[in-house]
Formats: C-alpha cells, sequence, structure tokens
C-alpha cells in the first residue's frame, strides 16, 4: 500500500497527490494527524477547530462509501507517520504542497526522517510561487504586476476526477475517533447553531460554488461590497481547508460567465489576491508577524485592552463596526467590505496593533488562513506590501452610509438600533435630542456612545503615520 497523509485538502476530487497515489500501483491508506505541537505560534483557533470537526467527519464519511476509512491520529506528525509505515508496510507517502513556513520545515525534516519517499504535490494553489519572478529576477511586491503576469503562466487543465473504491485499501489499522480529537466547544457550545449556517465538506463546498454561480455571479461587479446582498461567495473557508481546489473555481467561474464580464475578472482577481498573499508569505515568512514595510516596526501602537475588548465585543459605539464583529461572533464569517472597515478601526481610530486584530481573526474566523489573515491586515495597516495607504482612514460613518443604506446588515447584527431612523442609523449620537427620546433605546446606555471622536482619531493617527 501507500499511504496518503491529508492535511488541509479535505476531499477527494482534482487533488493531485491523491491522484499520484491512485496511479502509483498500491491501495491508499487515507490518514490524517493532528499535531499539537506545529506549527508552534499559530494553534488552530477556536473556529478553525470547530470547522476542521466537521470536515473530516465529512471526508470520513466519503471514505467509507468506497470501502475504507480515515485513520485518525494525534501527535507528533514524524513520529506517527512512521508508525503508520510500520503497521502497514507502505512503500511511499503523498501529500499536498503547503507553503507555510512550518509545514516548508515539516516537508523537509519528513523527507530526512521517513524510511520511504515524500511526495508532495500542488492543488493548494493555481501557481508555484518560487517560479514566479519579476523581469528582473526579483519577488513581486506590487498585486498588479503580480496578478498579470501570473494569469499568463497559470494553466488549469481539467479536472482530476475523484478515485475509485478500488484504489483505496481495506484494513484494520487502529486510530482515533474524530471526536475523540475534542475540536468542537462544550462549555458552552458557543458553535452550537453554526452546521445551520454551514456545510464543512467536498459536498458543502461544491453546493455552495454551484449557488454562487447561479445566484450571484453576475451581481459579483456591484454587489460584493453591499454586506446585505448577500453576492459574495463564501467559498474562503472551503478553499482555506481544501474541500474544493482553487483550479475548479476557477474553471467553473470561466465557464459560467461571458470572457468580457467585469464581475468574473473580478471574482478571478481575488482568487489572485488569495494567490498573492501565499506568494507573499512564501517569500517574507515574517509577514505573519512582523511588517513587510520595515519602518513600521517603530510604530508607536498604543497597548490598551479596554479598547481591544469593546472593539472585539462590538461596542465601540460605531454601528458599521459593532455589526462587523458581532456578525464575527456569531458566525465565525465577516463581510469583506466589513473587514476592512473594523481593521482599519482598529488600527487608525484606536492606534492598536494590526497583530492584536490578526489574532482575534485567527480565533474567530472559520477561513483563518495565515497568509490571507497577514496579508490583509498589513494591508489595511498600511504596512504591507502594495498596501492602502496609512493616511487612507476609512471613516465607518460614511461607509455605513455609503454601503449598508437602508441599514439591512446593521439592524440585522446590532438590533439594539432597529428604531433609528436611517438618516442617522449610522451615527445615532447626531441625531436631534427629540428623535433620540423618542427611540425605543438610551443611547449611552443600551447602546455606547463612539469610543473616540473619528476626526480626533484621524489626525492622532496621522500625526504618528508622519512621525515615522
Amino acid at each position: 500500500p501507500v499511504i496518503y497523509w491529508f492535511r488541509r485538502d479535505l476531499r477527494l476530487s482534482d487533488l493531485p497527490g491523491l491522484s499520484a497515489a491512485a496511479s502509483s500501483g498500491g491501495a491508499i491508506i487515507a490518514c490524517f494527524i493532528l499535531d499539537d505541537e506545529a506549527p508552534g505560534d499559530w494553534q488552530l483557533g477556536g473556529a478553525s477547530r470547530w470547522w476542521l470537526h466537521h470536515s473530516l467527519t465529512a471526508l470520513d464519511d466519503d471514505l467509507r462509501e468506497r470501502g475504507t476509512r480515515l485513520v485518525v491520529r494525534r501527535g507528533s506528525t514524524t513520529e506517527v507517520l512512521s508508525q503508520i509505515l510500520e503497521e502497514s508496510g507502505a512503500h511511499a507517502v503523498y501529500c499536498s504542497h503547503h507553503l507555510e513556513p512550518w509545514n516548508r520545515a515539516l516537508d523537509e525534516q519528513l523527507s530526512k526522517s521517513l524510511a520511504v519517499p515524500l511526495h508532495p504535490h500542488p492543488g493548494v494553489l493555481l501557481h508555484d510561487p518560487a517560479q514566479l519572478k519579476t523581469q528582473a529576477g526579483g519577488n513581486f511586491k506590487v498585486f498588479t504586476a503580480f496578478w498579470k503576469t501570473a494569469r499568463r503562466v497559470i494553466e488549469v487543465g481539467p479536472a482530476l476526477p475523484a478515485p475509485g473504491a478500488d484504489a483505496f485499501a481495506s484494513h484494520a489499522l487502529p486510530g482515533l475517533g474524530i471526536a475523540d480529537l475534542g475540536l468542537t466547544p462544550t462549555a458552552p457550545d458557543w458553535a452550537s447553531h453554526w452546521q445551520d449556517l454551514w456545510q464543512p465538506g467536498e459536498d458543502g463546498a461544491a453546493a455552495r460554488l454551484a449557488s454562487f454561480l447561479e445566484d450571484a455571479l453576475a451581481r459579483y461587479a456591484d454587489g460584493r461590497d453591499i454586506p446585505a446582498a448577500g453576492d459574495t461567495s463564501r467559498l474562503s473557508p472551503h478553499l482555506h481547508w481544501g474541500e474544493v481546489s482553487p483550479a475548479q473555481v476557477w474553471r467553473d467561474v470561466v465557464a459560467a460567465a461571458p470572457p468580457d464580464s467585469e464581475s468574473r475578472d473580478r471574482y478571478l482577481a481575488e482568487l489572485g489576491w488569495r494567490e498573492f498573499n501565499h506568494y507573499l508569505l512564501y517569500h517574507y515568512p515574517h509577514i505573519d508577524q512582523r511588517p513587510f514595510q520595515q519602518r513600521f516596526g517603530e510604530f508607536p501602537w498604543l497597548a490598551d485592552q479596554a479598547w481591544f475588548q469593546r472593539w472585539t465585543r462590538g461596542q465601540t459605539g460605531y454601528p458599521l463596526v459593532d455589526a462587523g464583529m458581532r456578525e464575527l461572533w456569531q458566525t465565525g464569517f465577516m463581510h469583506n467590505r466589513v473587514r476592512r472597515v473594523c481593521a482599519s478601526f482598529l488600527t487608525k481610530h484606536l492606534l492598536l496593533p494590526w497583530q492584536w486584530g490578526a489574532r482575534w481573526f485567527w480565533d474567530t474566523l472559520v477561513d483563518a488562513d495565515l497568509a490571507n489573515n497577514s496579508g490583509g491586515w498589513q494591508w489595511v495597516a498600511g504596512c504591507g506590501a502594495d498596501a492602502a495607504p496609512y493616511f487612507r482612514i476609512f471613516n465607518p460613518v460614511l461607509q455605513g452610509e455609503k454601503f449598508d443604506p437602508d441599514g439591512g446588515y446593521t439592524r440585522h447584527w446590532v438590533p439594539e438600533l432597529a428604531s433609528v431612523p436611517d438618516r442617522y442609523l449610522h451615527a445615532p449620537w447626531t441625531a436631534p435630542a427629540k428623535i433620540i427620546d423618542s427611540l425605543a433605546f438610551r443611547l449611552g446606555q443600551d447602546y455606547p456612545l463612539p469610543i473616540v471622536d473619528h476626526k480626533t482619531a484621524r489626525e492622532a493617527a496621522l500625526a504618528a503615520y508622519k512621525g515615522l
């Protein structure tokens, strides 16, 4: 037999490593290892653990339909793989090639320590970051130039079918039950309603993609910034956990829209940003902790834990920010436009470190991805590659008025504001006293006054930036 080691590629179709294992001539033994020692500083957050539990369950169900099962174990990846090799007599290990710094180090270690060959295969990205260079031979630091070059070299071939039942081994290797990994919350079960919101697994990813293509892709160019519209794909957790390949998303989007479609180009560019963030992490592995632009290492961030706690709880007094933070806590997700507003508010209104925000998102997002999370936060904070200028400071009131004008999104997540007229919804403290007195809540008690004044905070942020 051969081992297929599932990592963060929890699917059976369009998976190059699994197809290679099926073509090797050996029956496949599928395994998953929860290694609590790797990845060091970035242990799985709570939302990620919930998703992983359900995704592994779906994968195991798919394997059982093929007459086999997922061997689940916990411990050092090197030690556990060696044990499975010894118990099974397998002559090779196949897997997908993951590019986070710890995964690259792990692959190198396994190549030296395993008694059989390790065969990592692509499938996580559309391109190989090691192969893409500027004309001068350097690394890309600007998205537009990167994407122009990447689109020329990306080749998306036909989809690889899932191996049939005859490709897998029937075996009696011991393993843990998925529930034994303790991935889901219990005291309290804050995710008890999440299965009504999400369908982790390959089937869920396929259904989500089909729904997006049918219902929202045509409106994506205009609707993607409107949080109440539902015109984004919400595929990010499925892509992160490898339940659908980026190549499959690319194929289906290209097939579903005409070549001159603005919505198609904008969505493919979002896949491009995913590629760009992984490219940056590959070439600059420090960006999960330190700013890409070194001068921001001296930025005079504040350390106000009370402000940070109010931001995490959606109690800043700015309705769109609070709506986003509450959506995140209650669903494990936040609309992309609102993510930017919330991140800008933390770093440029409260002057709190982007690393604090990145850590909070890492723990609370079901799509928490090291490359995208680090790249996104640095982009908003102004210290990343090709980042928004630091002096671009989102006005949370104007953002709400522009992208949630009728308040459908804000009122859903901040129901205290249900009775506030649209005109004052995104700045209720500006309403005349007569209107405030008539509302069904007490401003400053049932809903907080703004934690900071926008104009004052903006001036302080600009002064700090000029001090660099």
